[in-house]
């Protein structure tokens, strides 16, 4: 059975919501998947490079599995959904499209984005109305856990390495800080998600989940949590900066020179 054809998508409108939830969580895999490929050859020591090129390689993974669910909602194809929008109609958090200045600001945000994940994944692998969706989440939250260990670990390693070091993450803190409150923002519609049985936890206690999760892991580090969530742009409808543009330039520049070729 075709996921448009389960009776708990068959509300008005309820497919087009899904569909847009799992857009946002495939933007945010393809493109963070982008950013630590850019590692590649780049990280600070041969283990890390290796390591953060199969992190990279398994959040493009996922992001086409998404892609897939989309497909079968909306029409069209994987590979359109991924290399034919424009930036405008990208979902993905503002936090991964940023550049990955140093090792530093890309290792806290990996933190904060892989746990932000590791919440929107156990949300829908608790929904018990959608079942082929709730059985890829699971599939998807072990790969992920690791991703939640490996940036964890070095982001210990770089805060208790020196009084410069914890400096420098302090800063990539307070930068990405205000950025990260929006990965969880709601897609438009979300609740109907929750009271249908797609999702488990609402956006409200998902955001709670996420700080629960991340604060006493920063300030464990001797790292301080910025005041606030600040104000950030909302990816979630559309609304990014030039990075983004300037990212889906160079990672769509094969696809566009034959679109629709089998590469």
């Amino acid at each position: 059975m075709t996921l448009a054809a389960l009776p708990a998508l068959q509300a008005p409108g309820i497919r087009d919501v899904l569909a847009g939830f799992l857009l946002s969580a495939a933007d945010d895999e393809l493109v963070i998947g982008h950013r630590h490929s850019e590692w590649t050859g780049f990280a600070p020591d041969i283990e890390s490079d290796v390591a953060l090129s199969s992190i990279a390689q398994e959040e493009i993974g996922h992001a086409r599995l998404l892609y897939d669910h989309v497909a079968e909602l909306l029409g069209g194809e994987p590979d359109a959904l991924a290399y034919g929008r424009g930036p405008e109609a990208f979902r993905n958090g503002v936090l991964v499209e940023r550049p990955n200045g140093d090792w530093g600001y890309s290792v806290v945000r990996m933190v904060l984005y892989d746990h932000a994940d590791a919440v929107r994944l156990e949300a829908l692998a608790g929904g018990d109305a959608v079942a082929p969706l709730a059985d890829l989440a699971r599939t998807l939250r072990r790969e992920e856990r690791y991703h939640v260990i490996y940036g964890a670990q070095w982001l210990r390693r770089l805060a208790g390495a020196s009084e410069d070091s914890r400096a420098r993450v302090q800063a990539a803190l307070e930068a990405a800080w205000p950025e990260a409150g929006a990965l969880l923002a709601p897609v438009e519609g979300q609740d109907m998600l929750r009271e249908a049985g797609v999702l488990a936890i609402d956006g409200a206690s998902q955001q709670r989940r996420w700080r629960e999760a991340v604060v006493p892991l920063l300030t464990d580090m001797g790292l301080r949590v910025p005041a606030g969530a600040g104000e950030a742009r909302d990816g979630r409808r559309g609304a990014h900066t030039v990075d983004l543009t300037t990212l889906l330039d160079e990672m769509t520049s094969v696809w566009r020179s034959e679109p629709g070729a089998r590469w």
